[in-house]
């Protein structure tokens, strides 16, 4: 079993998370030490920063180790040494639909996610996401996600409530056994027969956009049916047995049916996937996590939640 990260020494701050950086002895790679500043301006986490920035937060003791114990940004940086700082928050587009609530009691809560909202915080996407929006709806900056939806797919998600029980419910999803039911909006190919079993192993790299279909053991396993071809597309009915990223936007696509408004797949289509950045929201990709089943871990109790959004009508339905 993996070791449990040690919890921040720095608290969120208006929901959201401190950032961790793990320090470098020299970003550049030559033999002479650098400092922490310089460790941490290199990095993706230290962009629109500088090292008076780096100082500032020093001085206000909100530069940390694991330990709690303050960094001096000119300090030689040890390797694999993890820091804590915050991040001024990056200008973001706000994301123009509501985040529905299906469900909550002292444990979880469950949400019916509109497209385009990131599940947490990556990148440039940081108030702008349900785990924020969450921590701020609710007071609680212990809400945490027990799994996680893509940022342009829409529907039900869960969250935990507290430390205590966060565990319990992840280990639902990293053990499979929460049953989860897409839907999605695609064209129909009368030569692709269904309910079909799709079996094949998929790759995908840090720092790339796609993930690959590669030679070698099953690592992605999905189920697809076509229920429905009359409305013009068709709305098929998606079971991915495992979790692999973009599972099901790379097996629709290679069954040569890609999902509707997809900027990825079966290629890249940067005149979709820049819209949301410019304030448009008219070509969601039309997938959508439709159900989600499970015994709870805690009761033993049986739950389904159930979206209520449309693949057919404006996103933010």
């Amino acid at each position: 079993m993996a070791r449990r990260r040690r919890p921040s020494p720095l608290p969120p701050r208006d929901g959201v998370d401190a950032t961790r950086v793990v320090l470098r002895s020299d970003p550049s790679g030559s033999e002479a030490a650098a400092t922490v500043g310089a460790s941490i301006l290199a990095m993706p986490a230290g962009a629109g920063l500088s090292v008076d920035d780096l100082v500032a937060r020093f001085d206000a003791g909100e530069l940390l180790d694991i330990d709690g114990c303050r960094v001096d940004p000119g300090e030689a940086s040890r390797p694999q040494r993890a820091v804590y700082f915050y991040r001024d928050l990056p200008d973001e587009v706000e994301i123009p639909f509501d985040l529905d609530i299906l469900h909550s009691d002292e444990n979880i809560v469950v949400i019916d996610k509109p497209h385009f909202l990131a599940t947490m915080p990556r990148g440039r996407h940081v108030t702008q996401t349900a785990l924020v929006r969450l921590r701020r709806m609710f007071g609680n900056d212990e809400i945490a996600p027990a799994h996680r939806l893509d940022r342009l797919t829409a529907g039900v998600l869960l969250f935990t409530t507290r430390p205590r029980v966060r565990a319990a419910y992840q280990e639902l999803f990293a053990a499979r056994a929460a049953r989860k039911t897409y839907m999605a909006r695609a064209t129909v190919d009368p030569t692709v027969a269904t309910p079909i079993r799709i079996e094949n192993r998929i790759l995908k790299d840090a720092g790339d956009l796609r993930a690959r279909v590669v030679a070698g053991q099953v690592n992605a396993i999905s189920d697809i049916e076509l229920v429905d071809s009359s409305a013009g597309s068709g709305l098929y009915r998606l079971a991915p047995h495992t979790g692999r990223t973009h599972q099901l936007r790379v097996h629709m696509a290679g069954l040569g049916v890609p999902i509707e408004g997809d900027p990825l797949y079966p290629v890249v289509r940067p005149e979709i996937a820049e819209l949301p950045d410019r304030g448009d929201f008219s070509q969601p990709l039309r997938l959508l996590a439709a159900s989600l089943t499970f015994d709870d871990p805690l009761s033993g109790r049986r739950r389904e939640f159930v979206s209520a959004r449309d693949l057919t009508s404006d996103p933010g339905r």
